[in-house]
């Protein structure tokens, strides 16, 4: 299959995910990839142990009006968040990224929690947990085998998604043992909210290095989070650049190797029609201090704010345990330019060192009206061989190969 535009990374495979073309976060675990759909309302397993011949072996199903967008795997274990199908419950989008979307959904029925699989037998995974969470529920989770996992959930007492800290030592009783929320945010204990009206002040979520995690909060920004005691989560700093850069502070990676964060704000809306968003490379040497050093280049082979849909950030690669890890290459990606692979060798001056932009979807599962038929590329897994999975919000699974290393 063709690329629209590619350089340094090569095709290999591609997979319709059978029959459900939409996609948002991938994990490849043991030769099996385990993807969250944002409208099918359920998670497909692919053998990928052949990644050029990916084949669908099973799909679980969500509760009623319920999506398992976002998902975890380590070792013998998957989690994955349970919350309100908004796309096909047919919430607005401006009240969704406006922060109003509880109002919307009230009255609706929806399943919201954890969910915890067994995986030692991958193609078949086996529930062994709930964890209910109420409100609308959990919406991301950061988990590689330790201890604790960290979830952004919209708990009932609070306006919007909290840090909330998961212990998973007993595996079938996940605990919840600390939360975090910027001030403003716990409506039940008569905080003010101070922002301005129609933001979004909400963690899309948190990644975690030694004791600190770095968490974005759409249009909050950044926060650095001491996480040494779970109980007592505590801030390190705050900072958010919205105004003047706009917000949708979405994806965390540090890269404490070289004290770098790089921190992607996500283009949520269509044409440009907002300006640009960016990825930003942080110095972090002195955590309570970051210090914004670079952006990461924006894509010129094409007028993409012209292409349709969204242009710009989305997800970041994780480097997780087992996959490629990497503190020189960043993987983005960039809805309609699909994903880029940045070099931050020098990280006063990042280069691209490869993309792939994949052809339109030939068939369009996303329930929103009016939405175009142009690509979307939502997430990228990669694998320790530099095997790239790659996710749309219509057009299936890409399995691409990195050759710019």
């Amino acid at each position: 299959m063709n690329a629209v535009a590619s350089r340094n990374i090569k095709f290999l495979s591609h997979c319709d995910q059978g029959g459900r073309g939409d996609g948002v976060q991938v994990m490849v675990n043991r030769g099996f990839a385990y993807i969250g759909h944002g409208f099918s309302n359920g998670i497909t397993v692919i053998d990928v142990r052949d990644p050029k011949n990916p084949q669908p072996v099973n799909f679980l199903r969500c509760p009623p009006n319920t999506r398992a967008h976002h998902l975890q795997t380590h070792g013998d274990l998957l989690l994955a968040v349970n919350g309100p199908s908004v796309w096909t419950m047919q919430i607005s989008e401006k009240a969704y990224f406006a922060g109003t979307s509880a109002d919307a959904l009230q009255g609706q029925e929806y399943t919201a929690g954890v969910r915890v699989y067994d995986l030692s037998r991958p193609q078949e995974p086996r529930e062994i947990a709930f964890l209910p969470l109420g409100g609308l529920g959990p919406h991301r989770i950061w988990y590689v085998g330790e201890r604790y996992a960290y979830v952004s959930v919209h708990l009932p007492e609070f306006s919007d998604h909290v840090l909330v800290i998961v212990d998973m030592q007993e595996p079938k009783r996940p605990e919840v043992v600390g939360k975090f929320w910027l001030p403003g945010m716990w409506t039940a204990g008569g905080e003010k909210p101070n922002w301005p009206q129609g933001r979004r002040y909400a963690l899309h979520h948190a990644l975690v290095a030694g004791n600190l995690a770095y968490s974005a909060w759409r249009d909050g920004g950044l926060a650095v989070i001491d996480v040494g005691d779970p109980a007592k989560p505590k801030l390190v700093t705050h900072r958010n650049w919205d105004p003047p850069f706009g917000g949708g502070t979405h994806s965390p990676l540090p890269l404490p190797d070289r004290n770098l964060l790089i921190v992607a704000d996500e283009a949520n809306f269509a044409n440009c029609s907002l300006g640009l968003r960016y990825i930003w490379v942080f110095d972090v040497r002195e955590p309570s201090n970051p210090v914004s050093i670079a952006t990461l280049p924006v894509p010129d082979e094409m007028d993409y704010c012209k292409k349709g849909g969204n242009f710009g950030p989305h997800n970041l690669w994780e480097n997780r345990p087992g996959a490629l890890q990497s503190s020189r290459f960043i993987f983005a990606t960039l809805h309609n330019a699909g994903v880029r692979v940045y070099d931050i060798a020098n990280p006063f001056q990042p280069s691209e060192a490869g993309f792939f932009v994949p052809p339109a979807p030939e068939r369009m599962f996303d329930p929103r009206p009016n939405r175009p038929q142009v690509i979307q590329s939502c997430d990228c897994f990669v694998d320790a061989q530099g095997v790239m999975y790659l996710t749309d919000s219509n057009a299936g699974l890409y399995i691409l190969q990195f050759e710019g290393a």
